[in-house]
């Protein structure tokens, strides 16, 4: 008889994070099986601060909903799936009321993965497609390295459509921040 490893929730996970010995984990579920993290570094930590700025202040000013940084977030109808975007955007429309005080209970509209030195664009790709297939619309990854970021969003025939700004150009809020520009560059200064 084969055993099997034990499939968590966000139950556990919630239990888990709030033990001692976890105290510098940042814990992640994907279909039931842990991940864990160390916390970020410094420089992610201010790159995640300067972008979660420019949406938080757009987001506030234009009354669209609510931008939180390092909240796990997971589909409404599965939850073996947790996920803590570094920047994240969700709708008023689509935000839990009142914003829940544990994990939220719906992908957010925008989730923004800033890579580490130790995360692989291939590993954060495969991120973003669980994102994009859980409900999230726009996902943004940071490319601290090359000064850039790449976006990602479903395409109508259920394809990843995928384009990279540098440095010189300026990010889109697309249909999830209408209106919303950023030049790249200023989330790395």
């Amino acid at each position: 008889m084969e055993l099997r490893q034990r499939l968590y929730d966000v139950d556990d996970v919630w239990e888990l994070a709030h033990h001692h010995e976890n105290d510098n984990k940042h814990i992640e579920l994907i279909d039931g099986d842990l991940i864990e993290m160390v916390p970020p570094g410094g420089e992610h930590g201010e790159f995640s601060l300067n972008l979660g700025s420019f949406i938080r202040a757009y987001v506030r000013e234009h009354n669209l909903g609510r931008a939180t940084v390092e909240t796990g977030y997971h589909p409404p109808d599965n939850r073996q799936t947790l996920l803590s975007p570094d920047v994240a955007f969700i709708s008023r429309e689509r935000a839990p009321n009142p914003f829940p005080k544990r994990f939220v209970p719906i992908m957010p509209d925008l989730a923004v993965e800033i890579l580490s030195p130790t995360d692989t664009i291939g590993k954060a790709r495969e991120k973003a497609e669980i994102y994009l297939n859980s409900g999230t619309k726009l996902v943004w990854i940071v490319q601290p390295e090359t000064l850039s970021v790449e976006t990602l969003s479903l395409t109508e025939g259920s394809g990843i459509r995928r384009e990279v700004y540098g440095p010189d150009a300026a990010l889109s809020g697309e249909d999830v921040l209408p209106g919303f520009t950023l030049e790249v560059r200023l989330i790395f200064e």
